[in-house]
């Protein structure tokens, strides 16, 4: 066995070798620890979030992160997601469209009253959608109701049909949310039959709100409704698998909670839709206009 002078020797040796002091030799063994440490540590802070929200974006998750880690830990944004590209923890975009939407009826429809519109805070806007979840037996729908402000989902219904009763009980439990004597609180959806129903038009009529619909069944012009149903079904949704509709209720109670109390939007300066709203201050618009030409409150 080399004694601890043979083994200085011979490190001296190396280092002179390559130009480099022991000194700096153990620092850089130093340093790579520190590296291990820090890979090691924030991969497991990511497989934490990630098990709350699994397709929670590489933006998302270093805001979660960043504040939790001391100064001697701190990683930038590029380093960051270097990181994830090199552990196969970058999530890919899912695009897939399924329609839900049956506006060739009768009934009343109604303009579109918010092409110009931008909400300065809570209940002045809500965005209405139906999203469809596959289980074990069939297809299940999602009735959302969003407070296009703060993104926060403000009620929400599961049925096994389209029917316009499902919609209505979403509508509401957002009711109970509405603070006392608000008036002239947009109510935006698409133009399908559930918000057209003489039951759900004349709850609107009854609290005062003002009735807008999309006119050219464009997406984009009811794009925060969809936005919100995306993320509920790439984040999360869509990795899991039901039997039935009980299975499914009791993960929406869960995910729409984490949604709204965890989960940060960078449409709404990286806050959660609880934080966002019951801001006293306006947030500054973060959000993407697609369609400029038709001035479209857009999504995130």
């Amino acid at each position: 066995m080399l004694r601890d002078e043979e083994v200085h020797s011979d490190m001296d040796t190396l280092c002179e070798l390559f130009g480099k002091s022991r000194q700096a030799y153990y620092q850089r063994v130093k340093y790579n620890y520190k590296e291990v440490l820090k890979d090691e540590i924030v991969l497991q802070m990511i497989q934490k979030e990630r098990k709350k929200m699994p397709r929670i974006g590489g933006r998302k998750l270093m805001l979660k992160i960043q504040p939790q880690l001391p100064d001697e830990l701190f990683i930038g944004r590029d380093t960051f997601f270097d990181f994830l590209r090199e552990n196969g923890l970058l999530i890919r975009k899912r695009k897939k469209h399924v329609y839900t939407t049956f506006s060739k009826h009768w009934l009343r429809k109604y303009p579109n009253l918010i092409a110009d519109y931008v909400p300065s805070k809570a209940h002045q806007l809500w965005v209405s959608d139906i999203t469809y979840i596959q289980n074990a037996q069939s297809f299940s729908y999602l009735s959302l109701i969003t407070d296009a402000y703060s993104r926060k989902i403000v009620g929400w219904s599961l049925g096994q049909t389209l029917e316009a009763k499902h919609s209505v009980k979403a509508l509401k439990m957002a009711l109970k949310q509405l603070p006392k004597g608000s008036k002239g609180v947009y109510h935006h959806s698409d133009r399908g039959v559930q918000y057209c129903s003489e039951e759900y038009v004349s709850i609107l009529n009854k609290h005062h709100f003002q009735i807008s619909m999309t006119e050219n069944g464009d997406p984009l012009e009811n794009a925060i409704a969809e936005r919100v149903n995306g993320i509920l079904k790439d984040e999360w949704l869509n990795q899991m698998v039901f039997k039935n509709d009980d299975e499914i209720n009791q993960a929406l109670t869960s995910i729409i909670h984490t949604y709204n109390i965890d989960r940060p939007h960078s449409s709404i300066e990286f806050l959660t839709p609880e934080l966002a709203h019951y801001q006293t201050v306006t947030l500054e618009r973060k959000w993407k206009n697609y369609y400029k030409q038709k001035n479209l409150v857009c999504v995130e």
